[in-house]
């Protein structure tokens, strides 16, 4: 049974990756696909993405098979795109994350041992940075702060650097002082509102604020993007909600009053708490 498996998954592999190579043929492939860069097809990579996690939020198995199969075509896009210029191909990406994972786990394939996930977390940053030594990259930069990439989304960024600052013991002791902060932050955004103070100081205002609210994320446990697409998905619910309630009244979102609109809006929102 799991040799069948085994060769199910190869062949189904195979067959992507010959795809892939029908779509890049200059003579007979798909003239989009043919035109393709790294950088052109970047934004689908981040978009499929966000399109696997919002699957997984929304529990929706069968959506997110088919996520993840148009996940999987980006990084053969990619390894395709390399292999043509001969740079690398699938196989050498493949097995470099295989080799990786193998030099980060030595408590799973080798001989030492981890006592909690907390542990293994300190591990796995202590071989990046071995690595990155290895590589002739810590003579660059040895900060602790040192590879965390700025192509992330500003919220996952802000609890990856709040997380490595922690790990070097730059950090709160509990959720209580990050709350604190957070205060204090909103009381600086108003203070520059208020004060007229330009637009570059209430967005670096602005900015503090939300750097504190991922740091607050991180310390609850909890992934600030997921929060956050969370509460759009609510936003959006109850706004088209509220339409449909005005329109059964006869009525238009931008043709009525304030009042009318938030009794709208207090309507949906009772509506689900009863559900």
């Amino acid at each position: 049974m799991g040799g069948a498996m085994a060769q199910d998954n190869l062949d189904a592999m195979r067959d992507l990756l010959q795809i892939m190579r029908r779509l890049r043929d200059p003579q007979s492939g798909c003239p989009w696909d043919v035109q393709q860069t790294f950088r052109s097809i970047a934004p689908y990579t981040l978009e499929e993405a966000y399109e696997v996690a919002d699957a997984i939020e929304r529990d929706d198995l069968d959506a997110l098979r088919d996520e993840l199969g148009d996940l999987l075509l980006q990084v053969v896009f990619h390894a395709r795109i390399a292999e043509e210029a001969g740079n690398f191909d699938f196989a050498d990406v493949a097995s470099g994350i295989s080799d990786k994972m193998l030099r980060r786990h030595p408590h799973v394939f080798g001989d030492e041992r981890v006592g909690s996930a907390e542990e293994q977390s300190r591990r796995w940053e202590m071989i990046k940075a071995r690595e990155r030594a290895s590589r002739g990259e810590q003579t660059a930069d040895d900060s602790a702060l040192a590879g965390v990439s700025l192509a992330m989304p500003g919220l996952l960024r802000a609890v990856k650097l709040t997380r490595r600052a922690s790990r070097a013991a730059f950090d709160w002791p509990d959720a209580e002082g990050v709350f604190d902060k957070i205060a204090e932050e909103l009381d600086e955004v108003k203070a520059e509102f208020r004060g007229q103070g330009g637009r570059d100081r209430l967005e670096d205002e602005l900015g503090d604020l939300l750097f504190a609210t991922a740091n607050l994320a991180r310390h609850l446990e909890l992934d600030p993007e997921a929060a956050l697409r969370r509460a759009n998905r609510k936003f959006e619910r109850r706004f088209r909600q509220m339409e449909q309630h005005l329109a059964s009244d006869g009525q238009q979102l931008d043709t009525v009053d304030f009042e009318a609109r938030e009794r709208a809006w207090n309507r949906v929102k009772q509506k689900e708490r009863q559900q």
